[in-house]
């Protein structure tokens, strides 16, 4: 299903990739909507972050850029990783651990983290 991606990331039980023509697609656990990807369009970049707990339930969220700047989050939330609604002029994102970052053109950068 990702072989036709041009942008990969991997989370901790999930993958996302972004499609030639801008649309995403994911695969992997959906426990916590880390896939639910499916009217993500005019995407740019990619990131897939996780969260390991202690039931090791496998939590992760996903992050797209698109190219007008705007980013898009889905999966566990629950260190506010993916409230990113606001977020505009982002040149690039990354996800990590119960965290999202955005880096806007000025070089300074957007935390989603409670």
């Amino acid at each position: 299903m990702l072989a036709s991606s041009s942008v990969l990331a991997a989370g901790r039980r999930h993958s996302v990739g972004r499609r030639w023509d801008g649309t995403v697609l994911a695969a992997g656990n959906t426990a916590a909507a880390e896939c639910r990807v499916e009217r993500w369009e005019d995407v740019v970049a990619v990131a897939a972050g996780n969260v390991h707990t202690a039931r090791n339930t496998g939590r992760s969220h996903t992050v797209g850029l698109r190219s007008d700047g705007t980013v898009l989050a889905t999966g566990w939330n629950g260190d506010g990783q993916c409230d990113v609604t606001g977020w505009r002029g982002v040149t690039a994102v990354a996800a990590g651990w119960r965290h999202t970052l955005g880096l806007l053109a000025s070089g300074r950068v957007l935390v989603g983290l409670r």
